[in-house]
């Protein structure tokens, strides 16, 4: 455990039966920091995040939460609080009871639960709201009610399962950056679940990327679009494009390798070691690519190659062009400012050049 983790997270193992949700998993989470869990369903995140609740216990290793051991420690009094995708507020009590609830059980005033509970209210940006019946209240304003009851119990650290997951996609997108201010503003460590890669990278100061209970790579969320670390990773974070190749030479890291569709590229291996002749693969996010309809002047003249509009997606501000180049397998995914580039509906396609530069290349291991 380093002396900067807040949460430490140590070789652990989960089974149901002979099931392994979790395998050998460690992680240290600092404190104050926004950190999440990233993967498809069945990945083992949630197992994870009730087991940092004590709602499971690890069947091998352990958990440390502020230096303290967990296992022997019952939900109930671990220094956490939990939001779920539900919210589960209570639709017979009113918005102050229902972030209240929490504190029944302690010895407080009513005046002193009544300057807690307002606190809350401001802190949600919903002071008016106290006598509303749950019934009355949006998504957006039941889920501000479960974080403020959880919240109220001034816990160390804040477990969320999904808690967006039921709103649409616009308030979804405003609740993000609410919950990113508020995370701040109280200054506490989130431990935050989702399937949703665009949510992470928008919340996160760091995230581990899980499949089948391991975790793949634990990144800054600019490391992770940036530099993944397998095929795995790309393609699940954002869309990436795929080159089959071939080291031809090898300097350390830095590498050029012949790919299909593209010809000599050259890129950097970061840690990951190659040797001349090894097959690996390229990847290319479809915005690194630069596309335009003369052959780009400058630069290295193999960073580019030339190809015909296939198909295209206006999506506004820009649009997505699949671009077929010969000696490649599938078209190109091009995102780019939009163009008046004709598409293969048309009755002429045109032909465009792509270029790249050295920086936008990932080398990957072949899986």
């Amino acid at each position: 455990m380093s002396e900067q983790a807040f949460i430490s997270i140590q070789n652990v193992d989960k089974y149901f039966g002979k099931f392994q949700a979790i395998d050998d998993v460690s992680i240290d989470i600092g404190h104050g920091e926004f950190f999440s869990l990233l993967g498809s369903s069945g990945c083992g995140k949630t197992t994870l995040l009730r087991m940092l609740a004590g709602f499971e216990n690890p069947t091998n290793g352990e958990i440390y939460i502020d230096g303290q051991p967990m296992s022997s420690v019952p939900p109930h009094r671990r220094p956490v609080n939990m939001v779920f995708q539900s919210y589960a507020i209570f639709p017979h009590l009113n918005v102050r009871d229902n972030i209240a609830y929490g504190l029944r059980k302690q010895k407080l005033s009513k005046a002193k639960r009544y300057e807690m509970v307002d606190e809350m209210l401001n802190l949600i940006a919903l002071p008016e709201y106290g006598d509303r019946k749950a019934n009355e209240l949006s998504g957006g304003q039941r889920q501000r009610i479960a974080l403020a009851r959880a919240l109220i119990l001034k816990p160390k650290v804040l477990l969320l399962d999904e808690p967006l997951g039921a709103l649409d996609k616009q308030l979804r997108e405003q609740m993000q950056l609410e919950l990113r201010a508020l995370q701040r503003q109280v200054g506490i460590t989130f431990v935050f679940v989702t399937h949703d890669q665009e949510e992470a990278l928008t919340l996160s100061d760091r995230i581990a990327v899980m499949s089948e209970g391991r975790v793949l790579q634990l990144d800054t969320p600019s490391g992770l679009y940036e530099r993944p670390r397998s095929r795995e990773v790309a393609s699940f974070i954002g869309t990436m494009n795929f080159f089959d190749a071939k080291v031809r030479e090898a300097k350390g890291p830095d590498l050029v390798v012949e790919a299909e569709g593209l010809g000599t590229v050259r890129g950097n291996s970061g840690d990951r070691h190659f040797a001349e002749g090894d097959t690996v693969q390229v990847a290319i996010r479809p915005e690194k690519f630069q596309l335009s309809e003369a052959k780009p002047n400058g630069g290295d003249p193999a960073n580019a190659v030339q190809g015909k509009v296939g198909n295209a997606a206006y999506l506004g501000e820009r649009s997505h062009f699949f671009v077929e180049v010969a000696g490649g397998g599938k078209p190109i995914a091009v995102s780019a400012q939009n163009k008046g580039v004709k598409s293969s509906s048309d009755d002429t396609a045109e032909d465009v050049w792509l270029s790249w530069t050295d920086e936008s290349v990932v080398v990957l291991a072949t899986d």
